[in-house]
């Protein structure tokens, strides 16, 4: 059965979409195209928005413009009375918590289908141990899954996971948010990271936000040691976040501002993943792990935390694993690049190729898109 939805609603939390120039804004738009009417509410809190967006003439999105995200829930119910959205066929929310608990209570009372959506590994001891804030969205997940008529995750990892909560597991589908492996690939660089930063002779670059479960906190340790015998090596961080102020401060306390730079939100990273010697990820848990595809990509070799994707595309045979949290592993892993030309060659080479041999075009992609919605398991298509 492959149905054309009337109506969708999703239900979201990345304010980027109500920027109509965003990445996010122009991949809403070709989800959109699958559907006669896409309708998005994006809780928001921290900014103030207007009453709506319009990002094509398929798709509109919907600030909730909450005082907190304690009221995310009730404020979604709000903007879909405000916004007069109804006869929905399909509630598709971004995650299996707040938005998934919002998600449940529109979809009951509107009588449609369910799609929770899984972009975290929410299974990991680490996310359970980082606030009590998780272990309550945890209870929540858990409730809820069970009720959703179809469950995108963005990995095998988290696909796994699911197995101890979701008794009907062919209403899961894997399918990652889509990278344009080729283009990356064939991207100029229009940006020399060693000419920008010349006093660095290899540099290391991490991208991601500015967050605990990114342990960024690791691989200032880490150079801390390094510096020590190898005193050029530079550190490039891009991307925002909560934490931001406070790892600058630790970073001008331990004397690591020569080699350790912040460089702040960046649009296009391509030209940084192929001019940087390595690329580095440190995060305790990832739902997929989209800057180790692009940074595979470019040729970019790499180190990463056993998160993620990792295992699948991205392996051992292709980058240098290491366990979360070991910082002895990652300065070993950091040295044992910085000294071995031929092993980074074959890094690069290895995990370029590895990505490139399962690309797909972008209509293929957004077939696979709309058939995760329509995964209802057996119990549904009986």
């Amino acid at each position: 059965m492959f149905l054309k939805y009337m109506k969708v609603l999703m239900i979201s939390t990345d304010a980027t979409i109500l920027r109509t120039e965003s990445e996010a804004s122009q991949r809403m738009k070709q989800y959109g195209a699958l559907a006669d009417k896409l309708d998005i509410i994006v809780c928001t809190s921290t900014e103030s928005f207007g009453e709506s967006v319009v990002i094509s003439d398929k798709v509109r999105a919907y600030p909730t413009n909450s005082n907190s995200k304690l009221w995310y829930v009730k404020d979604v119910l709000s903007t879909v009375n405000r916004a007069n959205i109804h006869d929905i066929d399909l509630v598709t929310a971004q995650d299996p918590f707040e938005t998934g608990l919002s998600g449940w209570l529109v979809a009951r009372k509107k009588r449609a289908k369910l799609q929770l959506q899984i972009h975290t590994d929410f299974m990991s001891k680490y996310f359970r141990g980082e606030s009590f804030k998780n272990r309550i969205r945890i209870w929540i997940a858990k409730w809820l899954l069970p009720k959703a008529d179809s469950i995108r995750v963005v990995s095998e990892r988290i696909k796994r996971s699911l197995s101890r909560v979701v008794r009907d597991m062919s209403k899961v589908v894997v399918l990652p948010i889509f990278v344009d492996i080729a283009s990356i690939k064939n991207t100029k660089a229009k940006i020399d990271l060693h000419a920008k930063y010349p006093q660095f002779d290899f540099v290391i670059l991490m991208a991601s936000r500015i967050e605990k479960e990114k342990n960024i906190e690791l691989a200032i340790n880490a150079m801390r040691e390094i510096i020590k015998s190898h005193p050029k090596i530079g550190l490039v961080i891009t991307g925002k976040g909560a934490l931001e102020k406070e790892l600058k401060s630790k970073v001008s306390r331990l004397g690591l501002s020569n080699n350790i730079v912040f460089e702040g939100w960046v649009n296009d990273l391509a030209p940084y993943y192929k001019t940087a010697d390595v690329f580095l990820n440190t995060s305790d848990y990832e739902g997929y792990g989209r800057t180790l595809i692009s940074a595979a990509a470019a040729g970019c070799p790499i180190i990463t935390t056993d998160v993620g994707l990792v295992g699948e595309i991205i392996n051992k045979d292709n980058c240098l694993v290491i366990p979360v949290g070991d910082l002895k592993a990652l300065e070993d892993s950091i040295l044992k690049l910085r000294t071995d030309d031929d092993l980074r060659n074959d890094l690069s080479r290895r995990a370029q190729e590895s990505v490139l041999s399962v690309q797909k075009n972008k209509t293929k992609y957004l077939e696979k898109y709309k058939e995760s919605m329509l995964a209802y398991g057996k119990q549904q298509a009986n």
